[in-house]
């Protein structure tokens, strides 16, 4: 069994996207309710998917006011980090081709740069013109150290410096216009978390009386320190019995969700991020977790740019539920 097959170059053709090309940064609104047979509980999907068909979800969000800025800086590139499957490599490729303004992609993992063939996503990001370094994993866990920056200043002069995952203030604040005054029904906002960014706006741009539930890609709390930099609220409870094994573990349970939530709604969803949220939502859901009658908004933040990746993958590893 296999992830349905959208890929990066294919989407375009089975989803209808909110794109103004004049204006990289137009911000729609399109919320899918979803029954629920016997429930009283309600489920909208936010389809924050649905905005670019290259810079989707919450990466169009956190870029929008970061490729501003780096504009105003008169920056001569951006420099930014992840991995071989990274929605942000990609979305930053792109955004910074639809802008006129040079990338760098910083990618974890120098055996990448010995394969004959890249994969979709470092493919994509390439074709988009970004230039791509590979570096070893120890040195990657040093991307934040003064010493490993100002060796990249020396190596590529003048760039935008963009975190991996692209959480700053600037992404954050972009991500706070997720939540549109429609969005005040709601009596939960569920997302999936990364690097913590998202989560985080729309912890500050929420009611009081909504509660923000994140459901981490990642093992590990040490999200909770990372969120509490940003966010200015305390309505937020991170859900971590969801992430499947860690970042980039999938499970066959998952991949059947996914492909039978995709046949009975028409969404796709990715294995990474929105597939393990909307999984934890339904057997939340499942275990009497939400009250009856409450009324649920799960933000779709992209990241369909990773299932050809995923399900080359499979393949490869000759899954036995590929």
């Amino acid at each position: 069994m296999c992830l349905f097959h959208i890929t990066l170059l294919n989407n375009l053709k089975t989803v209808t996207y909110f794109y103004n090309k004049k204006n990289l940064f137009h911000d729609p609104i399109h919320n899918q309710t979803i029954n629920i047979p016997n429930s009283s509980i309600e489920i909208t999907i936010k389809r924050e998917d649905l905005i670019h068909p290259f810079i989707s979800g919450n990466k169009f969000r956190k870029l929008k006011y970061n490729i501003q800025q780096a504009k105003v800086d008169q920056s001569k590139s951006i420099l930014t980090f992840g991995g071989a499957f990274s929605n942000h490599i990609a979305a930053v490729a792109f955004a910074g081709k639809e802008q006129g303004i040079d990338t760098i992609g910083i990618i974890r993992g120098e055996e990448l740069a010995l394969k004959k063939e890249l994969n979709p996503t470092l493919q994509f990001a390439k074709s988009c013109g970004m230039r791509l370094k590979f570096i070893s994993r120890e040195d990657y866990r040093k991307k934040t150290s003064h010493e490993f920056l100002d060796s990249l200043r020396a190596e590529f002069e003048g760039f935008y410096l963009l975190p991996e995952g692209g959480t700053n203030n600037l992404a954050v604040k972009g991500c706070e216009e997720i939540l549109q005054s429609k969005d005040s029904k709601f009596n939960y906002i569920c997302c999936a978390v990364g690097t913590g960014g998202t989560i985080s706006g729309l912890i500050n741009a929420s009611k009081d009386y909504q509660k923000i539930l994140g459901f981490p890609a990642l093992k590990g709390d040490f999200l909770q320190e990372d969120i509490c930099k940003f966010a200015n609220q305390d309505n937020w409870e991170l859900i971590t019995d969801y992430h499947f094994g860690g970042y980039g573990k999938i499970k066959p349970e998952l991949i059947s969700f996914i492909n039978t939530f995709y046949k009975d709604h028409d969404i796709p969803l990715d294995p990474i991020y929105t597939g393990k949220m909307l999984y934890g939502i339904f057997d939340l859901i499942r275990l009497g977790y939400f009250p009856l009658g409450s009324k649920i908004l799960a933000i779709h933040t992209g990241g369909l740019q990773g299932v050809a990746g995923v399900n080359a993958m499979l393949k490869r590893k000759k899954s036995p539920f590929n």
